[in-house]
C-alpha cells in the first residue's frame, strides 16, 4: 500500500510542476536597435595637393589664381602664410 500512495504521490506532483511550468511566461523584450549615423568627415578649406577647396567647390591651381588674382599681386592664400608658403 505504501508504494501505490508514493507512485500517486510522485506523478501528482509531476503533472503539478508541468503544469505550473507551462503557466510561467518568461518573455524577453530586447527591444529595436538604435539607428546608425554615419557622420561624413569634415572637409578642411585650404590646399588638398593641386587643388584648392574654398568652402564650395574644389579649384584647379590655376583656376584659384586667375580668379583671385594671387599670382601677381602677391597675396598668400589662406592657410599657406601659416605654413611659410608665401
Amino acid at each position: 500500500m505504501k508504494y501505490p500512495l508514493l507512485a500517486s504521490l510522485v506523478a501528482s506532483l509531476g503533472i503539478g510542476i508541468s503544469g505550473a511550468a507551462n503557466a510561467v511566461n518568461v518573455d524577453v523584450n530586447i527591444g529595436t536597435p538604435a539607428p546608425v549615423v554615419i557622420a561624413q568627415a569634415p572637409v578642411v578649406i585650404g590646399w588638398h595637393g593641386d587643388r584648392y577647396y574654398d568652402g564650395h567647390r574644389y579649384w584647379e591651381r590655376n583656376e584659384w589664381e586667375d580668379h583671385n588674382h594671387h599670382g601677381d599681386h602677391g597675396h598668400c592664400p589662406p592657410g599657406h602664410a601659416k605654413k611659410g608658403e608665401c
